[in-house]
């Protein structure tokens, strides 16, 4: 008797398991159709209307909903912690989405189904074929040898790019990227370092995971192969980590980034619908920066999310630094900063939410927001800048603005002090992973 309601037991509990990971996969799937649904219906770049506003195809017309869905995200994914030692879910809505799958080297083209923010669309290489890198070598920037990082990324065609085994890629000029790529080192210790770095310019569907990306140089007055059809003269560039010019559905995420020449990421020029997830930034000056220059107008249609980052050690401004556009930045982990962490000019709208800020012991670097202006000038006080369950440690904090600053501007949001409590768990392993055939990431 004794035996039979100990089997009656284990029963119950195993139909339970079931039972609860099935309603977690019964969300993930939904959670994924809402986020695909907000894709853009017109065709044109940019146009120009009647009160001088430009838009881009691939820029949502409610950058609102998109930081509403990221909420919502974020939120069933901690829910689903709940489920305890039956779930290896973080609350990382990207991490929880492909990180438990032990056979993730043969289905590594679902990250392309993870990503969150206004680049959620972006697809990559996922409907091409594999390219497998076997050869560290840039010796050519015009008529590079197939088995190299830079024969892939050129191709004019979808590709999923992948890496024969560790590596260290020393570019002698910029790596200029071609439409629907992915780079994707899981599985390699992959190192871009000591010469020229990644430039996506003018093209989109890009997804960059698990790079080491450092010491890039300036580089140029060179050819420079673009496609397999053209190459041309490039200039002189600026030695960013990762440049992305006039481009959109990009997704930068798991990378480990530090001591660029310039910035770790720059977008300019109208580059918009773009996620910058998961990444660890270490020792550098001028960290991101998104918009060209006040002037630039044709950034208003920039938007970007920045998530899940870690900001970490020797770090000293523009995490990021905005113009124009839109910028959700959202459970990110600021360790320190020299100057301050988020900065702007140009009017930009930045929703920061549930990130936890530790600022400097140096009391004249406590506040966590610089705006670009002049002193006598109080026009920065209607830019839209405001903080949603931030945490604020060490004396930071957030001198907000605008609409942002008045109540009636709150929205219901699941990214209060609990969600900033769990940022140390949902950044904890930012950057690029160590993943084995076999095994969960």
């Amino acid at each position: 008797m004794e035996i039979s309601l100990r089997i009656i037991a284990l029963c119950t509990l195993l139909m339970a398991v079931l039972f609860a990971n099935a309603i977690s996969a019964r969300e993930s799937i939904e959670e994924s159709r809402q986020l695909k649904s907000l894709r853009n219906s017109t065709m044109a770049p940019y146009r120009l209307d009647e009160g001088a506003e430009y838009k881009h195809e691939h820029a949502v017309d409610d950058p609102e909903a998109v930081a509403a869905m990221v909420d919502m995200t974020i939120k069933n994914s901690t829910e689903r912690r709940k489920l305890g030692f039956f779930s290896c879910g973080t609350g990382n809505p990207i991490d929880d989405c492909w990180r438990c799958d032990r056979n993730w080297l043969r289905n590594r083209r679902r990250l392309a189904d993870c990503s969150i923010g206004f680049g959620r669309n972006a697809i990559g290489g996922r409907d091409g074929r594999y390219y497998v890198v076997t050869n560290p070598n840039d010796d050519d920037p015009i008529n590079p040898r197939p088995g190299t990082l830079r024969h892939a990324v050129i191709q004019d065609r979808p590709l999923w790019i992948v890496f024969k085994r560790d590596m260290v890629i020393t570019l002698k000029q910029e790596l200029i990227m071609n439409s629907f790529k992915t780079i994707d080192a899981r599985g390699a210790n992959v190192h871009i370092a000591n010469g020229a770095c990644i430039t996506i310019q003018y093209v989109t569907n890009i997804i960059i995971h698990g790079l080491h990306i450092h010491d890039c140089k300036r580089t140029g007055n060179a050819m420079v192969r673009s496609s397999p059809k053209h190459y041309g003269w490039r200039t002189m560039a600026d030695g960013d980590g990762i440049s992305i010019f006039g481009a959109s559905h990009i997704w930068i995420d798991r990378n480990s980034m530090s001591s660029c020449s310039d910035g770790l990421i720059d977008a300019i020029m109208g580059s918009t619908a773009i996620t910058i997830s998961n990444n660890y930034f270490t020792q550098h000056n001028e960290v991101m920066l998104l918009g060209h220059s006040d002037s630039y107008t044709r950034d208003r249609v920039m938007q970007v999310t920045v998530a899940y980052n870690h900001f970490g050690e020797g770090l000293v401004q523009r995490m990021p630094r905005c113009r124009h556009g839109y910028f959700h930045v959202v459970n990110n982990d600021y360790t320190s900063w020299e100057m301050y962490a988020i900065g702007g000019s140009a009017n930009p709208t930045i929703n920061s939410q549930g990130n936890r800020f530790l600022a400097p012991n140096n009391r004249h670097a406590k506040e966590v927001t610089k705006r670009v202006w002049s002193p006598s000038d109080e026009r920065w006080k209607q830019w839209n800048w405001r903080s949603e369950g931030d945490l604020m440690l060490n004396g930071a904090y957030f001198v907000p603005s605008g609409r942002g600053a008045a109540a009636s501007y709150a929205r219901a949001s699941s990214l209060a002090a609990k969600s900033s409590s769990l940022v140390a768990t949902i950044t904890s392993e930012a950057g690029a992973l160590r993943c084995r055939k076999g095994f969960q990431c």
